[in-house]
Formats: C-alpha cells, structure tokens, sequence
C-alpha cells in the first residue's frame, strides 16, 4: 500500500511540473517571437544585428587557398573575393566581357618581330606580344602582420628559429598589422612564384609556352634552391627563396605602378588568364613572412590564410565549423555597374547602379555535409541561397510543358530561381588508343594504324553513341538539369551552333515538328533508331553483339576512379544502356591514383571525365581534342583524355586557336565538328544546367558562368530576413500542450482514488467474547 502511495505522489508531482512545463514553453514562444533569434537558430545569437551579413556553406575543407595552386571551383568562391588580378568580367553583361579590375585600363599589347620592331597584329614576321599594365594607384592590402614594421621600418615579425615563433598558434596571436599600397613588383613576384616548379602551379606548363625566359628561369630557381639547401643554414630553416634576386626575361617593371609580360608569338587568350586569381599580386614580403621557421607546423601558412586587396579577407577558416570572409577595411573605390543587358533592369539588378562595393560586411559559411539539414535551415531563412539536391528537387520545382517552374510552396515563401546553362562539358569517351573501340597506333610508334580497323571501331563508336540515350540519363540522375551535347561547346560560348545546324548528323536526326523539354518553337532533334544502331555493329564485325568470326560476346571495359563493391544506380543504368546492343559493359573500380595512371598510361577503355570553362573561348573545348594534348603524349597532363588523333583535325584547330571570334573563325569550328561528329571519340555528352534559390532577400544575383568573383554584388535586406525567419520559424506548442493534457486526464483517476484512501475513516468495534478490538 505505500508503494502505492509513495507512486501516487510521484504522479502528483509530475502533474504539476508538466503543468509548469507547458506554462514554461508557451512563455518561451512568447519571448521568441519578440526576439530577434529564433530558439533553432544556427547562428549566434546578434551575429548580424550590427552588420549585413550573408549565409553560405560548405561541404569539404578547401584544400588550396594559395593562387598560384589553386585550380578548384571550391576554392574559387573563397578566394576569388580577396585577390585581385589585374583584369576582371563585367557581372551583367553577356556575352561575358573584360574590363580593367585593378588597370587603369585594358592591357596595351604591342607586337614586335625578333629585330624588336613594332609589327602588325597579323604579320608574318610577329615575333613577340608584349602586354604592359598600368595600375591605379591607392590600391591597398588587408591588415596583415606581414606588413607591421618596427620604428627602423623593418617587419616587426621575423623569426630566426622554430623556438622563436612558438608563442603564435594562430595568425590571431599576432596583435600587431598594418598595411601597404600594391606595386608593379607584387605582380611580377606571383608570375615568378608561377614560373617556380617549388609551387606547383597547375597552369605553369601553359604559360611557360608563352611567356618568354619562364622555362628558363624555373632551372634557374631550381638549381639555386638545391645550393642554397647545402650551403645556407637560414635557407635550411625557412626554405624560402627571394625570388626577386632571379630575372625573368619576359617579365619587366616599369615604375612602381607598371611593368610588361612579353609573350612568344600571339596568344589572344592571354588576356583572359588575366581575369583569374593565378595572376593575383603577392608581395614578397608576405611570402617571406608564411617561410619563417614553425609556422607552418602550426599551419600559419598561404594555403591557409590568404592575402590580398580585394573587397574581402579570410578572418576565420575552421573546417571543422566555419569560414568568414569579412569586409576588407582598405578596400578602393569600387562601385556597382550602372549598365547591363536588357531586361536587368526590369530584373532590379541595377537598383544598386553606382553603389560602392561591397554591399555586404560579411559572408559565413558554416559546415553542412548533408543534403537535407542544408536545405531545411535554407527553409527556415538560415541560408540566404541553395543548390536543389535530387531529394528536394520535386519540392522546389516542377517540370512541364512552359519549362522548370519553382513549386507553388517556393512562390508562396516568395523564393526566386536562378537557372543558368553552366560552361561546361561532361562526357562519355572512348580511349583512341585501344585495339578494339580506337584502333589509332601509340604516339611515336613505328606500327602504323590499320585502316580496316579503325574503319571497324569508328561504326563501332557510332553504334554505341546512338544506343547510349543521354537525354534518359540526364533526366534520371540530374532531375532533367542538362541538355544533350551536340558538340564539346556548350551554349554561350561563340562556336556553339542550336537548332538544325548545329546536330550530330551522325547521332541525331532533325525532326521539324518535335519540340525540347521547355521549348516554345518547333523542332528538335531526334535519337536515330536502335536499328541503325545495330546496322552499324554490325558493319563493325559485332552482329548481335557478338564477334563475327569468333562468335564470341563483345565485353567492353568503362574504368572508373570509383572503387568498392556492386555498381551504383548509374552504372546499372548504363549495364542497360550497352544491353541494348547485346554489348557487355563491364565496369572496373579503382583507387583515383590507379585511375588516373590508367589515364596516364592509355588502359583505360571507356571512361567519364568532364571540362568546365577556363574562359569563354572556343579553343577551351576543342583543345580536348588536340593531339598534341593528349594524356599519353603528355605524360598525363593532357587535357585530351580520349587520346584522340586526327591531322586534319588538329591542322585546323591550329589555324582557329589564335583567331578572333569572326565568320571565318566559325566556318574552321564547323569543320572540325564535322570531323568529331565522323569519328565519334565521345560515345556522348551533355552540358549541365545549375539551378539556384535565393530568399527574397537576397538582391543583385545573376548566374556567372566564368567568374566566381562575384560575393561584391550581392546585397542582403536584413530586415526582410529577420521578419521571414521570425513566420518561418514560430514554435508550434500544441503537441506538448495536447500531451500535457493528456497526462492530466490520465492522472485524474489515480489521483482521485489517493485522496479517497487518504480522506478513508478507520472503524473499530469490541469482540463480544474476547474484549479485543478489531
């Protein structure tokens, strides 16, 4: 009976303490709803209550922060908003358009003949270009203690030992910065850290083409570097090289705000590596300031903390939680456009027309690894925009007949979307070099290639590219964002031909009377039939899949940089795909690093592999089928993966590389697609599209297909945010009321019951015969 009571007072408490629960909660709702801070915020609390700030995220640690190593769009986004090259891309206009970043105006190219006399552009006996720059002066660096001196006006932070340095753990502890104006040499020091094997640079086998003496000066560098390892004890502690004792030829100073690159010959697409951050300034003294002994240990290195004078600067990088990007306080005048092309300013992209840049004091980007807390906390008004993953993307759009459309739920929230046809290529590539689906000889050998063999390989490849249904995988595996590549050029780029003139003949037919996904005329092209497929395998010696004289099932081999166990969705998909023609695909899963000397090596068979635009030329597409890029010839560094091999090809993609955009330079394209479409080195392609959500409150965003500099722009309404996140994110408390409730009713009974027993008299009587009580 006591536990019974002793449980029954234990119900009595918990009565009352759901009860203050409840209270408690509908308190807690009341107090939200007045604050500024939601109780599921993401954020700290006041992170934006005195600045504008933008909310982003990411996924991996950006591995290369450095700009003369850095070759990864995810890395772009960083630090594309803290240097500066010395050219930049208009933001609205389109086609895409170069302009004077940190020049007083585009670069003057003089071209001289090996006398050193000034020639036309297009003479026979060019020699050299030479670009000289002149640069705006009051341009200046973020604070940075590299840049603090002493009274003597040295740097204040020099390090002889790894003892020295030890009390700095983190760019933090250095209490002291300052600042300094960017000079010609800055720029001349990073073509020099370029042309320097030490750094690794992606693009340093490009430009040693071109720039004149860079070749040279990287024996240099190197030689001095292996001497100076034996004979200086300080170079044996800091490694680092003062790379302005070396001279490059190419490279001159002419004052302290210009200097001139002279290149070999002409290379009109010199002028946009200029746009991109490999051409950012570096002073030497920053370089010298990341060399001093133990700071790299401590990771206090440019990989990890860049400088720049561009409109931000790194003040956070926490992989682990967030990277922020704040204001740069000694940022130039720099100003919003006031022109773009028609229809932006019915758009509001130039409500901001002549504003100063940037519009924002501050971009977080936090942490996120999954698809789906990303996109719940983009919901709730956390992030300002996002990508669509494949398990959101029947919530945010709808597909039909007028095109993509955002959901009826996105328009209510009042989201907007951003659908933008990316410069790039993915494609499905045959290895030239390969017996079966190639048939060409190994670069330098003495074996020529047999014309009744490749002759068998080029049906073969056409067999598969008509079978291979590109339009059904981009509509399975990228909910229909992409469109079916006709050539390696995707739209917006001059040389990209749409409509009828521009199909795969070989592919595709014509049909007058279909129409595209989205399309509001007539006319599309349409898959040759699985027949024709089949009439050409077996032209190709493979009738029904088999090997004519062998009887022996055709197996061909897709090597992927995948490894593990059964095949993804994908990869069954594309089994099918081949069944189709009664070819067995098998799939061969490796390590990235067996991939890749595949790759190198010419093993590979079949293969996936993707371009996406360095600049907006056509020379950045078809190169990918220049022999002399191809992997083997290169030794793997080639971009031209398939190995592909063609003279007539190749004699007319020399004509058309240094040509400007023009009728002429057209007509050459056309050529050489018509002998891609014939030969057929990719089974097929396609040119994905990139869709993006924005909050409402987000102003002044324009899909840029080249440029990842764009963070300036953006502008953020924050008290448009700060009321969205408050209805988005009222606290819902009728379910804890309701089971509140619940537990009340469910307590009446048991509680009644204790209070009977409690209020229960005790009656006695005497025993008649005994006297007893009982």
């Amino acid at each position: 009976m006591l536990n019974v009571i002793g449980l029954l007072r234990q119900l009595r408490r918990l009565a009352v303490f759901s009860g203050l629960a409840v209270l408690g909660l509908v308190l807690l709702g009341g107090l939200t709803a007045c604050s500024d801070s939601a109780i599921n915020s993401p954020h700290p609390a006041g992170e934006d209550a005195d600045e504008t700030v933008l909310y982003s995220n990411f996924s991996e640690r950006p591995k290369h922060l450095d700009p003369a190593r850095s070759y990864s769009s995810d890395e772009g986004r960083f630090i594309d908003q803290i240097y500066d090259p010395p050219l930049q891309y208009h933001y609205l206009k389109r086609p895409y358009e170069l302009e004077a970043n940190t020049l007083t105006q585009l670069p003057d190219i003089v071209y001289t003949n090996t006398n050193g006399d000034v020639v036309t552009e297009n003479a026979a006996d060019l020699a050299f270009s030479t670009y000289v720059f002149t640069l705006k002066p009051g341009i200046y660096y973020q604070p940075h203690p590299a840049f603090a001196t002493n009274a003597a006006g040295d740097p204040l932070y020099r390090f002889d030992t790894a003892a020295d340095s030890a009390a700095f753990h983190g760019l933090e502890d250095f209490d002291q910065t300052a600042t300094r104006e960017l000079v010609a040499d800055d720029y001349i020091y990073q073509i020099k850290r370029l042309a320097d094997p030490a750094n690794l640079s992606p693009i340093r086998g490009l430009l040693a083409e071109y720039i004149v003496g860079m070749d040279t000066f990287a024996g240099t560098v190197t030689e001095a570097r292996k001497q100076l390892k034996q004979t200086d004890p300080r170079f044996q502690q800091t490694d680092w090289l003062d790379l302005r004792e070396y001279p490059l030829q190419g490279v001159e100073q002419q004052g302290d705000y210009q200097f001139s690159v002279r290149l070999n010959g002409k290379y009109p697409q010199f002028k946009y590596w200029l746009a991109m951050h490999f051409f950012a300034p570096l002073p030497a003294l920053v370089d010298a300031f990341y060399h001093q002994p133990g700071l790299a240990d401590r990771n206090i290195v440019l990989d990890w903390h860049p400088v720049g004078t561009g409109p931000f600067m790194m003040t956070k990088n926490d992989p682990n939680e967030a990277i922020i990007l704040q204001r740069n306080p000694n940022y130039r005048d720099d100003f919003y456009p006031s022109e773009g092309e028609p229809g932006d300013a019915e758009a509001g992209l130039l409500d901001a027309a002549g504003a100063r840049l940037p519009l924002i004091d501050k971009a977080v980007y936090r942490l996120e690894k999954e698809s789906i807390p990303l996109w719940t906390k983009f919901l709730q008004g956390y992030y300002d925009r996002s990508g669509i993953a494949s398990d959101s993307f029947d919530q945010a759009v709808s597909i039909g007949s007028t095109g993509v459309n955002l959901s009826a739920e996105m328009q209510a929230m009042g989201i907007g979307m951003e659908i933008e046809v990316v410069p790039g290529t993915y494609y499905l590539a045959f290895n030239m070099l390969d017996p079966v689906v190639g048939g060409l000889s190994e670069p330098g050998s003495a074996v020529l290639p047999d014309p009744v063999m490749q002759e068998r390989a080029r049906k073969l490849r056409q067999a598969i590219a008509i079978a291979y249904n590109q339009e059904e995988a981009i509509s399975i595996f990228a909910n229909g964002r992409g469109e079916v590549a006709q050539s390696p050029i995707p739209p917006g780029i001059f040389g990209y031909q749409s409509g009828q003139q521009g199909i795969n003949s070989y592919v595709f037919d014509w049909d007058p009377n279909a129409r595209s996904t989205g399309s509001k005329t007539a006319g599309a092209p349409v898959r040759k039939s699985l027949d024709e497929a089949r009439r050409l395998l077996a032209e190709a010696g493979y009738p029904d899949g088999r090997d004519a004289v062998t009887g022996e099932p055709l197996v061909l081999n897709l090597d992927t940089p995948s490894g593990g166990g059964g095949a993804s969705a994908n990869q069954i998909w594309m089994i099918k795909q081949f069944g189709k023609l009664n070819i067995q695909l098998n799939i061969r899963g490796s390590d990235y690093n067996r991939f890749k000397e595949k790759m190198r090596s010419g093993n590979a068979q079949l293969f996936q592999w993707g371009w996406m635009a360095d600049y907006p030329d056509a020379e950045n597409f078809m190169f990918l089928l220049y022999s002399a890029n191809g992997q083997v010839v290169t030794g793997g560094s080639g971009v031209n993966s398939s190995n592909y091999a063609n003279a007539d090809y190749d004699r007319l993609f020399e004509q058309m590389k240094l040509m400007p955009d023009s009728p002429e330079r057209l007509a050459l394209i056309d050529q050489m697609l018509a002998i891609y479409h014939h030969d057929a080195p990719w089974a097929s392609a396609w040119h994905p599209h990139s869709y993006v959500l924005n909050n409402p409150w987000v102003k002044n965003t324009k899909a840029h297909g080249i440029s990842k500099a764009v963070l300036k722009y953006f502008g953020i309404d924050n008290a448009e945010r700060q009321q969205a996140r408050a209805e988005r994110n009222q606290p819902v408390l009728w379910p804890l009321i309701l089971v509140a409730v619940l537990m009340l009713i469910l307590m009446v009974p048991g509680y009644r019951a204790y209070q009977r027993r409690q209020h229960a008299r005790v009656i006695t009587r005497q025993h008649p015969d005994t006297g007893g009580q009982h």
